[in-house]
């Protein structure tokens, strides 16, 4: 998996539409760590697979 996902990725993975999803990374309060990149914003994908209850091993399996 990359190291960062597209905003409107992460926003489906946990549910939320995009408007809210935009208004709460421009807040600083979304979920999980979100990167400013020029216009678009990237979301680390640990921090969103963490939020997901998904724990994922330095090996890549799945605990």
């Amino acid at each position: 998996m990359p190291a960062a996902i597209d905003l409107d990725t992460a926003n489906r993975a946990i549910g939320l539409g995009r408007s809210k999803g935009y208004e709460l990374a421009r807040r600083d309060a979304y979920p999980c760590c979100v990167l400013r990149l020029g216009k678009k914003y990237g979301v680390i994908t640990a921090d969103l697979l963490r939020l997901l209850g998904i724990d994922v091993t330095p090996g890549g399996e799945a605990a």
